[in-house]
């Protein structure tokens, strides 16, 4: 028998089971997420704020380059380091916003996300897209 709907009736948060491919031993991983409950808009309030935070870094990035060559300085080199390191913390400060826990034996906190997202860079991608989906389309799995 299907779920009666009950508008209003929002829950704190839900669980998904997020699968995502491994490096070793060519088999999927997965992780029990809970993640916290928003409406579309409230999502795409979100996802306006991460966009924004990322546009303000860029744009301090560009100024200071601006800022050098205007008096004829070195400008820094673009080091991969940093990037993975900005990539890192921007989707890590999502996800502490839209993670409730998981089932690893790790405790969830910005570390743990940091060294999966360092590890395991598929689950992170995972995670997001699960939770998008989760939210635009209702689906129950992955």
């Amino acid at each position: 028998m299907a779920q009666k709907i009950k508008l209003g009736a929002r829950p704190k948060s839900f669980t998904r089971l997020v699968a995502f491919p491994m490096i070793e031993g060519g088999e999927d991983g997965c992780i029990e997420v809970q993640f916290k409950y928003r409406t579309r808009k409230e999502l795409a309030k979100l996802t306006d704020e991460v966009q924004g935070a990322r546009q303000a870094l860029h744009d301090a990035d560009i100024e200071a380059i601006k800022a050098k060559a205007d008096k004829n300085e070195p400008i820094d080199v673009f080091k991969q380091s940093d990037m993975i390191d900005r990539d890192i913390s921007l989707t890590v400060d999502y996800l502490m916003q839209v993670m409730d826990g998981w089932n690893l034996d790790e405790k969830f906190d910005r570390r743990a996300l940091e060294q999966l997202a360092d590890e395991v860079p598929a689950a992170l991608r995972a995670i997001v897209d699960t939770y998008r989906t989760a939210i635009n389309e209702g689906r129950l799995g992955n």
